[in-house]
């Protein structure tokens, strides 16, 4: 009989894991082996740490697989190690510092305030989270390396997997600096696109576009997607933009969309979808983040989602898993 206390013991000794894995980034291990094993000694200069506390932190990352030892007292980086790496092509160190942020973790350890009286602690302390994120720059940076980081798998998978060849034109609403959009314009070149964007990142998104060799053929157009989408498209885009939002604001964000569209157009939304059962799902997890956080905005099942979009005037015409358990729906206007 297997033992009912084992999955309680797996989540707090994951706590205790992510303790070892936050040192570790933040005392610079990886960078120090970069070029090649180190001893504690030498690993302890490098990182201003002291020699007999932090063999006690490389141990506990080689036992979660960060490391291995080459030789008593002497470690290198493994492949799952390398990517905390500031500079490894899917990095996840800034998404180490996101978690470990304290308004972040406090965000999540006041969960049961924020349940029991409605109010969001985090906000009541920081504000809501984009003002947050505005007024502290070092959380802001790793906060969008993060985001381009989780969202790289499954733009390259929706640039991979759904059949553009019907549509000239996509808009990327809310699409930050356009990292998904540049995705799906280098794999489908008969594409032009533009992202919809707020004033104040309107620059940095017209750089990365160029940056990244689609600049000819992508734009960028300022705006607030609750009071209009000023342009029509054969295809539009929404990733991880509803879940931020609960149902009367994502029904307004919808119906600007749908006033924008012309006949025939399709909008995609990018988002976690639910298993409306039981079973375990990433989302369901992240869901605790965006309660803490977000508090109105929320993960949906498929029947939520389904609820939602019919409301708003679309119906749901495919959905299809992506990566990260992230799926991409395509939508119709409705009849």
């Amino acid at each position: 009989m297997s033992d009912p206390t084992a999955p309680i013991w797996d989540l707090i000794r994951g706590v205790w894991r992510f303790s070892a894995l936050n040192a570790f980034v933040c005392l610079e291990v990886p960078q120090a082996l970069k070029d090649g094993p180190r001893t504690v000694p030498e690993l302890a200069e490098r990182c201003a740490a002291q020699p007999a506390m932090l063999a006690r932190i490389l141990r506990a990352a080689a036992g979660i697989g960060l490391l291995r030892s080459v030789s008593p007292g002497t470690y290198e980086l493994t492949e799952t190690g390398a990517v905390l790496l500031p500079d490894h092509p899917r990095s996840l160190h800034p998404g180490v510092f996101t978690t470990a942020s304290p308004p972040l973790m406090y965000a999540l350890m006041t969960l049961t305030e924020t349940v029991r009286t409605g109010r969001q602690a985090f906000a009541d302390r920081y504000g809501a989270m984009y003002q947050l994120l505005s007024e502290d720059k070092e959380l802001a940076g790793h906060f969008d390396a993060f985001m381009d980081a989780r969202s790289r798998p499954f733009a390259q998978a929706l640039a991979r997997h759904y059949d553009f060849s019907g549509a000239r034109t996509i808009v990327d609403v809310g699409g930050g600096k356009g990292h998904i959009l540049a995705t799906i314009l280098r794999a489908h070149q008969h594409l032009r696109g533009v992202v919809v964007e707020l004033e104040h990142t309107a620059p940095t998104a017209r750089a990365y576009l160029a940056g990244r060799g689609v600049g000819d053929r992508a734009g960028v157009i300022t705006g607030d997607f609750f009071a209009s989408v000023p342009i029509e498209a054969d295809l539009y885009l929404l990733s991880n933009i509803i879940h931020n939002w609960d149902d009367l604001e994502a029904t307004k964000i919808i119906q600007n969309l749908l006033a924008a569209m012309p006949e025939g157009a399709r909008i995609l939304f990018v988002d976690m979808v639910l298993p409306d059962d039981d079973s375990p799902h990433m989302g369901k997890e992240l869901d605790m983040r965006m309660l803490g956080i977000f508090g109105s905005g929320r993960e949906r099942s498929l029947s939520e989602y389904t609820a939602l979009l019919r409301g708003a005037g679309l119906e749901i015409t495919e959905v299809t898993e992506l990566a990260l358990s992230t799926s991409v729906i395509e939508t119709v206007r409705g009849a």
